[in-house]
């Protein structure tokens, strides 16, 4: 049985007890590194709280915000070689370390070429066992062993709607009891995504849809923009771990979720999948049942309702001996 939740506000089991309803709770989460709870410095929170938490707000999110021209023309101001003028002020406000960045920061072009930024080598090491699964990005993490197992996804009676997800009767029956990990992507995290284990990918396929806000203080009120949103969906044949779905979320002012990775070839673990351009978004990882255990920390972390803080390339979970 979970244990009851310290804080709600994000997920539980049919166990945990109800969320608070007030919109003005903070995010926190679990840093894996500090073994501390932290409070999230949210980017642009004023504007999200009051789009999804004020009529007017919601108005506006569905009249702008959500369209493809709205994240578009937001990325071509990114593109602009003026936007580098943000780079540095952001970099020291949300106390980011340069020295992992392949870049020097006055060798970005633009605002999003720092966005999706690439990193050395060794700032993210890869989990070498085989049977470690890795987490295919840095960000905040909600782990599900069994989706079967739960009822409660950011606030009590919203679950993963795995056939509008996936668009498939048969992938949502496959995967009807698997495990689920979602990453969310802050605007301050690392935007590239990787192969979380070896294997040989299908080719990638974009579902179309608006681009609503991913952050919790949107998916506290309806946790169905994940799947109303556009995604791109990729299937993995990895030995250790069966047929694992890969799917990326578009989301506000992330328009463009960008796929670098061969087509039928064999990638390797914590290989290089795409990039996603300026803003917070999302990628969530499916298996198929029985075919990981998710770690300790993340586990309970999720069962007291906080995501995990964590780093690509770490471990998520182990494949049964």
């Amino acid at each position: 049985m979970n244990r009851p939740t310290d804080d709600p506000a994000i997920t539980g089991s049919r166990e945990a007890a109800p969320p608070p309803r007030s919109g003005a709770r903070p995010i926190r989460y679990y840093h894996r590194y500090t073994a501390a709870v932290e409070t999230e410095a949210v980017y642009g929170e004023g504007f999200l709280r009051f789009a999804y938490g004020n009529p007017l707000g919601r108005l506006s999110v569905f009249l702008f915000a959500r369209r493809a021209w709205f994240s578009a023309w937001y990325g071509w101001r990114m593109n602009r070689p003026a936007s580098r003028a943000r780079i540095r002020p952001f970099v020291e406000r949300y106390g980011l370390d340069a020295g992992e960045f392949v870049k020097a920061l006055d060798e970005f072009e633009h605002f999003n070429d720092f966005f999706a930024r690439e990193l050395k080598p060794e700032a993210r090491p890869i989990r070498p066992e085989s049977s470690h699964a890795v987490f295919p990005a840095d960000g905040r993490h909600l782990g599900f062993q069994d989706l079967g197992n739960y009822d409660a996804i950011y606030v009590k009676g919203q679950r993963f709607d795995l056939r509008a997800l996936l668009r498939d009767d048969a992938s949502a029956e496959r995967y009807r009891r698997g495990t689920a990990v979602l990453s969310r992507l802050c605007p301050i995290d690392y935007h590239r995504f990787h192969f979380p284990a070896a294997g040989r990918p299908e080719a990638p396929h974009e579902i179309p849809g608006p681009l609503y806000s991913v952050n919790p203080l949107a998916l506290r009120k309806k946790i169905s923009f994940l799947w109303r949103n556009k995604r791109t969906e990729t299937r993995l044949a990895a030995p250790s771990f069966g047929t694992i779905t890969l799917i990326e979320f578009g989301a506000t002012n992330v328009g463009s979720i960008r796929q670098l990775f061969p087509v039928d070839e064999s990638v390797a673990k914590g290989q290089l999948k795409g990039c996603f351009r300026f803003g917070g978004s999302a990628v969530m990882t499916l298996f198929e049942p029985g075919r990981v255990e998710l770690a300790a920390d993340l586990r309970e972390q999720t069962a007291r309702g906080r995501e995990l803080y964590a780093r690509m390339g770490d471990t998520m979970g182990v494949a049964p001996a």
